[in-house]
């Protein structure tokens, strides 16, 4: 019935121990006649101990036939009437069920004589039943045994512990406690609660009462309506769920021993029901609780455009929680929905398709699909124009446009719009060819026939430098370009200095202030006409206004890359490919994820390390990258007097996210403060400058000079 269980277990050696001590007296007092015959009476020992109640206890010693009673605590007098046996050197006794641990008095005729040490007792706590063998929490269970007096827990399984306040009664051979809320099915134990407790367990598992679940209805059932669910024991649940869904019985509509009544939540999912009481043991439907869906049974008008409002109607319409136009773009559900009806304003995105109605249960239901009106493109006139004069449209459904595009990838300005008609202006870049509406859902109408653009403009055929230097003169090369009457740059930006001026070549100084970067000339003729020019990179270096400030330029002398060189990627080169100077080139391919040093310092000897305060100053790099680099290769951070820097990007950035410099040296600049550089930066700890691509790198393709501080403006 039971196990018993010690953290750590006790052995009697002493009355072994006692025995030979014993023997050992008793053969000394042998040999000595004096002691034996002397007539005093002596303990010399007594045990086992500690010792059971109940059990024998044996006294040792010398002349004990002349002792007439043994006293055990509590005041319990044995008279030798009483002794299981008595002899001079031996006295054995039964120890009382209700003796106490203490100190053992014999009574002789010269005088008490009192042990030197307390008796002890060994108590073993004992199981012999328990009952009832199936049991509802918080009702009382009964257990049989022995020693159960000194019981000060009672363990049920999962380590849920009643303890003395649950006990509502308890003697040697009985204990009634109640059963926690908490406890499971499995077998139970019974501790004396000490630090190092004993616990004895029962061999056979009590078997608390669960929660029955019969049935529950409706199913399916509709968000926001209440879910009956009917069994046994069901006023032991806590709580109920439901996939993601968790309810506290405090929540439930109603709740008793044979009926819950749940109100389903709008976001509720299909799934089984489960049900926990406070032991957590869940107790699952067998068949899974569906969701109800909404009915559709008309959708008006079916043919419309993007913007428009649809009526839906159908059964359940309260549920659905949102509206899906093909090409996966969401309606706006109107107020005033009701069980059968809803409203929703189509999407400017909405293609030609289904509709798809979504509930917060995460099911849908797919309608009839429905048709969204394309702009219709009539005609269009003048057929020949000339750039920034209108142009006008005529059709149906032309309030849908959104853009109008001409040959050559130029959006015209549209300054009037109706159902029927559309007036855009002509930009400066348009070309000769068809046009074509772009209209708000993307769907695109290109026109029959043919616009001519007209235009007197000079035919240019390109440039004679690679790029625009700021400062610097730009040759035009082409024919007719006396037709030139002026030229704007990148920036908006009107050329004010020219060179020599013909019919075949124009030669221009870059305005100081044009933007860096792929960009296009304007050009306005005498008569008034613009067009554009190819496409240019327009860049160059920034002048060195201060060269203190310069931290590396890779000229310094005791300053070299076969020191500062620390993964070696880089090379030094001094050709007529540089800035000014040597400078820095990549030797070689760096994988993705890799982080590198592309070079680094921390030696005194090297180059002069300006003191500055980061928050006044810009960081510039000359950076030369010959053709491109990927946006996610792209990624380097500098490290200054050992801080590091927001990691950033080198060169101008591309229309098609590509990262590049027109495969000519321009310079970068930069604000510490938004590089996450603060406070002072000293001439002291780790300088450099580190690399860590998400995209494989070619380091070949990009040089590096000039790494200068400039105060902010």
């Amino acid at each position: 019935m039971q196990t018993k269980h010690n953290i750590f277990q006790r052995y009697s050696w002493l009355p072994l121990i006692l025995v030979i001590v014993g023997a050992v007296m008793f053969m000394t007092s042998c040999d000595d006649d004096d002691d034996q015959n002397s007539g005093n009476v002596e303990l010399l020992s007594y045990g086992p101990m500690p010792v059971a109640r109940g059990a024998e206890l044996r006294f040792i010693g010398i002349n004990l036939d002349k002792v007439s009673a043994i006293i055990i605590p509590n005041n319990i007098e044995i008279n030798a009437s009483e002794f299981t046996s008595q002899s001079a050197e031996l006295i054995t006794l039964t120890v009382p069920q209700t003796a106490e641990e203490g100190l053992v008095v014999l009574k002789t005729p010269p005088g008490d004589i009192t042990t030197k040490t307390p008796i002890g007792y060994s108590e073993p706590i004992s199981i012999e039943t328990f009952s009832p063998e199936t049991i509802r929490p918080g009702e009382v269970l009964t257990i049989t045994g022995d020693y159960l007096n000194l019981v000060n827990e009672v363990i049920f399984t999962d380590r849920v512990v009643a303890d003395t306040s649950s006990f509502e009664a308890q003697s040697r051979k009985e204990l009634k406690v109640i059963v926690p809320d908490e406890a499971r099915t499995g077998i139970i134990g019974v501790s004396n609660g000490a630090e190092d407790p004993v616990i004895v367990y029962t061999e056979t598992e009590l078997n608390v009462t669960l929660p029955v679940l019969n049935d529950f209805s409706p199913n399916p059932v509709k968000a926001g309506n209440n879910l009956t669910i009917s069994g046994t024991n069901l006023d032991l649940v806590v709580s109920f769920k439901l996939g993601n869904i968790k309810i506290d019985s405090a929540e439930f509509v109603s709740h008793s021993p044979e009926e819950i009544v749940v109100t389903i939540p709008d976001n509720a999912m299909d799934g089984n029901i489960v049900l926990l009481p406070a032991s957590q043991v869940e107790v699952v439907s067998e068949t899974e609780l569906q969701m109800m869906l909404p009915t559709i049974s008309s959708i008006t008008p079916t043919t419309l455009k993007n913007g428009e409002i649809i009526t839906v109607t159908g059964e359940n319409l309260d549920l659905v929680s949102s509206v899906v136009f093909e090409g996966g773009f969401e309606g706006t559900i109107l107020d005033g929905r009701t069980e059968t009806e809803i409203s929703v304003t189509t999407p400017d995105g909405a293609l030609s398709g289904a509709v798809v109605f979504n509930t917060l249960a995460q099911k849908s239901v797919t309608a009839d699909e429905l048709t969204f009106l394309d702009p219709v493109l009539t005609s269009f006139s003048p057929s020949e124009i000339k750039p920034n004069n209108t142009l006008t449209i005529t059709g149906e459904n032309l309030d849908l446009v959104d853009k109008v595009i001409f040959s050559g990838g130029v959006e015209g300005d549209i300054i009037n719009q109706t159902e029927s008609e559309i007036m855009v202006t002509v930009k400066v870049g348009a070309q000769t060819g068809i046009l074509t509406l772009v209209a708000i859902n993307g769907v695109e109408v290109p026109s029959t026939g043919a616009v001519t653009i007209l235009s007197n403009l000079p035919d240019v055929t390109g440039y004679l430098e690679n790029k625009g230097t700021p400062g610097e003169i730009l040759t035009i090369l082409g024919s007719n370009l006396d037709l030139i009457k002026e030229l704007v740059f990148p920036g908006e930006i009107k050329a004010t200095a020219y060179g020599e001026k013909t019919d075949t070549r124009v030669e221009v100084y870059v305005p100081e202030q044009v933007l860096t970067g792929n960009g296009q000339i304007r050009v306005i003729t005498y008569e008034g006409e613009e067009g554009l020019l190819p496409v240019l990179f327009f860049g160059g270096v920034d002048q060195i206004f201060n060269p203190d400030l310069v931290f590396n330029d890779f000229d310094e002398e005791g300053h070299s890359l076969d020191w500062d060189n620390w993964s070696g990627v880089s090379t030094l080169m001094d050709d007529e490919n540089g800035v000014s100077g040597k400078y820095l080139k990549g030797n070689t391919q760096i994988a993705s994820g890799s982080w590198t040093w592309v070079w680094g310092c921390n030696h005194n000897d090297a180059f002069p390390k300006p003191e500055i305060t980061a928050d006044n100053y810009l960081v510039k790099i000359d950076v030369k990258i010959e053709g491109t680099i990927s946006d996610a290769a792209n990624n380097f951070q500098l490290k200054l007097s050992g801080m590091d820097s927001n990691w950033f990007k080198l060169g101008l950035q591309n229309d098609d996210t590509t990262w590049g410099t027109g495969n000519s040296w321009v310079t970068v600049t930069y604000s510490l403060s938004e590089l996450g550089i603060s406070g002072n930066i000293t001439n002291s700890g780790d300088w450099g400058f580190i690399v860590q691509p998400f995209d494989n790198l070619d380091f070949t393709k990009i040089s590096l000079d000039n790494f200068r501080f400039e105060p902010a403006p």
